[in-house]
C-alpha cells in the first residue's frame, strides 16, 4: 500500500462577473420654498401711514412688527395718526442712534396696542432722521404719548437731542457736573480706555 500523497491546496479561480456600478443613493427632493410670511395684520398699517403721509418711508414690515420712518417735521402728526387712526394707544419705549457715518441721529418710538383686538402682540415703529450736530431739534412725543416723558429725557441725556416741548427736559442719569459730549454718540471717548 501507498502512502496517501498530501493534499495539496489547489485554488480553482472561478470566473469573477464585472462588478455592477453602485448606485448613486437617491437624492431627496428639495425641500418647498417656505411660506411667504402672514403680513396680513402689519402692512396695511404701513400702508395707512403712507396713504396719510406719502413721503414717510417704509423701513420694513413684517409678521408682528412695522418700521416707518418720517421727517421730524410730521413726526407729531404722523404719532397722533398711529394713536388715534391705528389704535396704537401704549409707548413702549423710546430708542435712539447715533449714525456717525451718516451724519444723522435716529429717534425710534416703538409703541403697542392695548385697546385694539388682535393688535395686542404687534409692535408699531415710528421713526425719525435728523442731521447729526451740536444740539438737534426735534418735537417732542409727550402729548401724544405722555410716556414719552422719561424716555425723551434719556434720549436728551445720551446723544443730545433735544426735545422742543417737553414740559421737563433735563438731566436723568448722567451726574450734575457732566462736562463731556453725550456719552452714546459714537465720538465720545471714556476717559477710562
Amino acid at each position: 500500500m501507498q502512502p496517501a500523497e498530501p493534499a495539496q491546496n489547489v485554488s480553482v479561480s472561478k470566473p469573477v462577473a464585472p462588478a455592477s456600478p453602485t448606485p448613486a443613493p437617491s437624492a431627496a427632493p428639495p425641500p418647498p420654498p417656505p411660506a411667504a410670511p402672514d403680513l396680513s395684520r402689519t402692512k396695511p398699517l404701513a400702508d395707512k401711514l403712507v396713504a396719510k403721509f406719502p413721503s414717510a418711508k417704509v423701513d420694513y414690515v413684517k409678521p408682528r412688527r412695522v418700521k416707518v420712518t418720517v421727517s421730524p417735521a410730521q413726526i407729531k402728526d404722523a404719532a397722533t395718526f398711529v394713536r388715534d387712526g391705528l389704535g396704537f394707544d401704549h409707548l413702549n419705549v423710546v430708542g435712539g442712534t447715533d449714525y456717525i457715518a451718516q451724519k444723522e441721529f435716529e429717534v425710534i418710538y416703538f409703541v403697542g396696542s392695548l385697546s385694539v383686538p388682535g393688535q395686542q402682540d404687534l409692535v408699531f415703529q415710528l421713526a425719525e432722521r435728523m442731521p447729526r450736530e451740536d444740539s438737534p431739534k426735534v418735537p417732542s412725543l409727550t402729548e401724544v404719548w405722555t410716556g414719552a416723558e422719561y424716555h425723551e429725557r434719556e434720549t436728551f441725556e445720551m446723544l443730545g437731542i433735544q426735545f422742543e416741548g417737553h414740559p421737563d427736559l433735563r438731566r436723568l442719569l448722567l451726574p450734575e457736573d457732566w462736562n463731556d459730549i453725550p456719552p452714546l454718540r459714537k465720538d465720545y471717548v471714556s476717559p477710562g480706555r
